[in-house]
C-alpha cells in the first residue's frame, strides 16, 4: 500500500516502526508539527517578499538557495526520516524563501490579489479534501492509490520533459501559455494534487494506528507540506494563465 507522495510511503513506516519507543506518533502531534512548519514557510516567504519589493539584489540568490536547498533537504528527509525533526523545519524555511520571491514576482506582474486567491484556494482545497476523507466520501483503496500514483508520475514526467526541452530552446507552449488547453492541464494537475492530500491523510492515519515512533510526526507533517506547496504553486500558475487571458 502506498501514497503517490514520494515522501510518504508504507515502506517508510514499516522500516521506522522497528525503532518505536514508548512515545509514538499521534494525530494531534502531527497537526502541531504541520502548523509549525507552515509558520516557518510563512516566515521565510515574508522575508524574501519584503526584500523583493525593496528591490534587493539578494532576492534571486535566496530563491536559488531556497529552491536547491529545499530539494536537497527533502531528499535527505525522505531517506532519513529519523532526522525529520531537524530537516523538516529547515525544509520549511528554505521553501519559504523560494515561495516568497516567486509570490512577489507574481504579485508585481498580476497584482497582490493573485497571492490572496492562491492562498485561499490552497487552504480551501485542503479542508475540502479533509472533509471528504473524514466523511468517507472518498475511500482510499489500493486501486485508488495506484491511480493517483500513476497520474502523479505522469505529471512529473511531463514537467521533466518540458524542463529539458526548454534548456534547448524548445518550450512546450500548450503547458505554459494562457490557452484553454493549458488551463485545463492546470486544473487536472490541481485535481491530482488534491487527491494526493487524501492519500497523505490516510497514510498518516495508518502510521498512527501502526504505532510509528514520535519523530515520524515531523515526517508526516513534512509530507503534507510537500503537497500543500505543490498545490499553492499550481494555483499560482493557473491564476497567472487566467490573468493573461484578460
Amino acid at each position: 500500500m502506498r501514497t503517490s507522495n514520494p515522501t510518504l510511503s508504507e515502506r517508510i513506516f514499516a522500516k521506522e516502526r522497528v525503532n518505536t519507543t514508548s512515545e509514538v506518533m499521534t494525530i494531534q502531534g502531527t497537526k502541531l508539527k504541520t502548523l509549525t512548519m507552515l509558520a516557518l514557510v510563512v516566515l521565510g516567504a515574508v522575508y524574501t517578499w519584503r526584500l523583493a519589493f525593496m528591490e534587493s539584489p539578494l532576492v534571486n540568490t535566496l530563491m536559488i538557495v531556497g529552491g536547491i536547498g529545499g530539494f536537497i533537504t527533502a531528499i535527505i528527509t525522505t531517506f532519513s526520516p529519523r532526522n525529520a525533526p531537524i530537516t523538516a523545519p529547515i525544509y520549511s524555511v528554505l521553501q519559504g524563501l523560494l515561495l516568497g520571491g516567486l509570490s512577489a514576482f507574481m504579485a508585481a506582474q498580476y497584482g497582490a490579489s493573485i497571492i490572496t486567491q492562491a492562498v485561499g484556494l490552497t487552504f480551501a482545497t485542503f479542508f475540502f479534501m479533509l472533509i471528504l476523507y473524514r466523511s468517507g466520501t472518498i475511500k482510499v483503496t489500493a486501486k485508488f492509490r495506484m491511480a493517483v500514483f500513476a497520474a502523479t508520475g505522469a505529471i512529473a514526467l511531463m514537467y521533466l520533459i518540458s524542463f529539458i526541452l526548454s534548456l534547448f530552446g524548445v518550450p512546450i507552449g500548450f503547458i505554459h501559455d494562457g490557452g484553454i488547453f493549458s488551463i485545463v492541464i492546470s486544473l487536472v494537475v490541481i485535481g491530482v494534487a488534491a487527491l494526493n492530500l487524501t492519500l497523505d491523510f490516510d497514510f498518516i492515519e495508518r502510521g498512527v494506528n501502526q504505532g510509528a515512533p514520535k519523530y515520524m510526526e515531523w515526517y508526516g507533517a513534512f509530507g503534507l507540506m510537500v503537497t500543500l506547496i505543490w498545490l499553492y504553486i499550481e494555483f499560482l500558475r493557473l491564476l497567472a494563465k487566467v490573468n493573461r487571458r484578460n
